[in-house]
């Protein structure tokens, strides 16, 4: 695959996530965050509440995916992303453990990057119901790079499982 300088600046899709003290605020927060030296917030998708993937009881996600515009490279937008979870208040305790806040970099136009920090697209997006739906909301005919499908085509392909995706007025 691609070095991290690859692929088209511009367009990409953040998903956020929240389940821990005032998930609603938690994601607005991160949301405005975003806007910031080489990167813009264009549209945000609504927020839905689902059911947290793995072992660890906790409280449901709220979750949403936001576009933006960047002029950073992949790895750069990571790590913006992860400063700002920092800024925010996550401390990493355990895998798919209860967070404040989870920025997860889906796409960034059309890289295609495998390095030990990152992978784009997202690996695990097309099995995450919580991931498609407010992406397909918010652009359903993004093509995913690498998979020649859209947001909406993997939504659809999705197998039917115990998620809830549920929409939040």
């Amino acid at each position: 695959m691609a070095d991290e300088r690859e692929g088209t600046p511009g367009c990409g899709y953040v998903a956020l996530g929240a389940n821990l003290g005032d998930p609603s605020a938690m994601l607005a927060r991160a949301t405005s965050a975003l806007d910031g030296p080489g990167l813009r917030v264009l549209g945000r998708a609504r927020l839905f509440r689902t059911r947290p993937v793995g072992p660890i009881p906790q409280p449901d996600f709220l979750n949403t995916v936001v576009e933006v515009e960047s002029t950073l490279s992949p790895l750069e937008l990571l790590d913006r992303l992860l400063q700002i979870e920092t800024t925010l208040g996550r401390v990493r305790a355990e895998r798919w453990g209860p967070r404040l806040i989870d920025l997860d970099l889906l796409a960034l136009g059309t890289a295609q990057v495998q390095t030990p920090r990152l992978t784009l697209p997202h690996p695990e997006l097309a099995r995450r119901a919580f991931v498609l739906v407010p992406w397909a909301e918010l652009a359903p005919g993004f093509v995913v790079p690498g998979t020649g499908r859209t947001v909406a085509q993997l939504l659809a392909a999705l197998a039917p499982g115990p998620d809830e995706v549920i929409p939040l007025p």
